[in-house]
């Protein structure tokens, strides 16, 4: 959700009753995780990237001394990482794309483990998450949540089901009021149907981001996936100048741009009605 969650949406995420992410996104610093948070008035978590924090250790300082409601680590090596977050008390989620993953990250001492499918925007592995789910909750000795394809009280209502603790929305909030970006780039959510996104690496190697390579981007197709998506070889690093919409599969379900407090709560309402539906 980097560029997509600010302390606006994640004030108001919290302020419904879920728990509202800031972002340590691949081109941030520890400044803006230290004044993001101070903005913040309501109780957030804070997302960071392992290999991120593998360049720069300052921006998990800067996570730490904000003191938020949890920390994240995804993408990457994350054990240094996670030890740091575990002495320092705060509760750890874990991002992870495999059931060796999930295995690595009990291990290394997370609260609860994130098991994100490639169905979700954004920076993906390579296995769906119900697969990935199926795998994950078999052997979990902590809770786990889902993540990937869920973008409504239906969707959650099928993680829980399962035997998830929860599910960990992204795509489904940048179609709010409260998420930056322009109204052109929401609305492209709101017109997209399930089968319009990619699986990519063409933004990162256009804008000469080190993100791993196993972690492709989830994005609306467009122009730019059009021609390069499979010639990633062929394509001319700092190339590009396009406003692109990471976007997961469950775009498809995205109708409106609501409040985000209201969103919060019409999937729980929407969960809560469908689990009393099925007893």
């Amino acid at each position: 959700m980097g560029g997509v969650a600010g302390p606006e949406l994640a004030t108001a995420v919290s302020a419904a009753g879920a728990l509202g992410m800031l972002t340590a996104g691949p081109t941030d610093g520890p400044e803006k995780v230290t004044r993001e948070a101070a903005q913040m008035t309501e109780r957030f978590g804070i997302g960071t990237l392992a290999w991120r924090l593998d360049e720069d250790p300052e921006i998990l300082d800067a996570a730490l001394a904000a003191r938020p409601a949890a920390i994240s680590i995804s993408a990457g090596q994350i054990v240094p990482h996670a030890a740091r977050v575990v002495e320092a008390g705060v509760p750890l989620f874990v991002q992870v794309s495999t059931a060796d993953g999930a295995r690595c990250a009990i291990a290394a001492g997370a609260d609860f483990v994130v098991a994100q499918g490639t169905d979700a925007g954004g920076h993906t592995g390579a296995v769906p998450t119900l697969p990935l789910l199926e795998a994950v909750l078999a052997f979990a000795a902590v809770p786990v949540l889902a993540a990937g394809g869920i973008a409504s009280g239906r969707g959650l209502a099928g993680a829980l089901a399962m035997g998830c603790a929860g599910a960990w929305i992204g795509t489904r909030f940048f179609a709010s009021r409260e998420a930056l970006g322009d109204d052109a780039r929401k609305q492209r959510l709101v017109d997209a149907q399930e089968s319009d996104t990619v699986h990519t690496r063409v933004f990162d190697i256009a804008q000469g981001l080190a993100w791993p390579v196993e972690f492709p981007g989830r994005a609306l197709r467009d122009d730019f996936t059009t021609r390069w998506h499979g010639r990633e070889d062929e394509l001319p690093a700092g190339d590009y100048a396009g406003a692109h919409v990471y976007a997961g599969a469950a775009v498809g379900a995205i109708h409106d741009v609501p409040p985000a407090g209201e969103l919060v709560e019409r999937i729980a309402r929407e969960a809560e009605d469908r689990l009393a539906a099925t007893g």
